[in-house]
């Protein structure tokens, strides 16, 4: 089930939620330091996240799925978040640089589906950065944070869901290793936290992110096929180098 928009919005008002944002934003960037020039979609509750890429990128836009809702990006700007199905992104096909997904797979009822939308509107050789709750960590068992409600996955589940639907896994990283615990002393040695996790607790960490490109003549053979009337199941990825 979705949560409720508003129920995000206070988590990311909160203290702890200001935390959160601050140590996912910061190793998202690690990942795409540079997109300018791009066009970058993200598809969830993303708003907390893309605030860095605002002025980067050549367009950016937060697609907030239906049963969550959706609410305004900033006062001062124009809007830019949009409500839509997951599976139906009001997109033309390969329109779009970079996808970030997050706070979405663990929610959605159609994952596959939802995947293959973000194949469709990628450009070819386009990036998707998944953000999910990790399974084996203290997060993904506390519900009074988004982490703790969903479907959490392992770093092979993941990997297993992209390479089943066209896309394949480059790198992974963990991140917010800090307790889900509103302690103004633990929340305010947070970066502590994440230096010793990431050396040496990575099965802690309240999520994993994988990033992955668009196997452009696997989606086409599959498109062909289906077109032909045929069924084609292909035991290896086909990746465009």
């Amino acid at each position: 089930m979705w949560p409720d928009v508003v129920d995000m919005r206070d988590f990311y008002s909160s203290t702890l939620g200001n935390v959160v944002r601050r140590l996912i934003r910061k190793k998202i960037r690690e990942f795409w330091p540079d997109v300018k020039g791009d066009w970058m979609m993200a598809l969830g509750y993303p708003t907390p996240f893309l605030r860095q890429y605002r002025e980067e990128a050549r367009n950016t836009m937060a697609i907030m799925p239906a049963e969550q809702g959706a609410l305004s990006w900033s006062n001062s700007k124009p809007n830019i978040v949009i409500l839509s199905g997951e599976t139906q992104l009001p997109l033309a096909d390969q329109s779009i640089d970079r996808v970030l997904l997050i706070h979405a797979l663990e929610y959605g009822h159609h994952n596959r589906h939802m995947i293959r939308e973000v194949w469709r509107v990628l450009k070819d050789g386009g990036r998707l950065l998944v953000v999910v709750p990790n399974r084996t960590s203290i997060w993904a068992r506390v519900d009074r944070t988004p982490f703790g409600q969903g479907h959490p996955f392992t770093l092979s589940q993941l990997s297993r869901l992209l390479r089943d639907n066209l896309f394949t896994p480059i790198q992974s990283d963990h991140a917010l290793y800090v307790p889900p615990l509103k302690s103004r002393f633990i929340l305010s040695t947070s970066m502590a936290w994440e230096s010793l996790g990431h050396r040496w607790f990575h099965k802690m960490s309240g999520v994993i992110l994988m990033e992955a490109s668009k196997q452009i003549y696997a989606g086409a053979l599959t498109e062909a096929a289906a077109v032909a009337g045929k069924k084609v199941r292909i035991t290896k990825p086909i990746v465009a180098e």
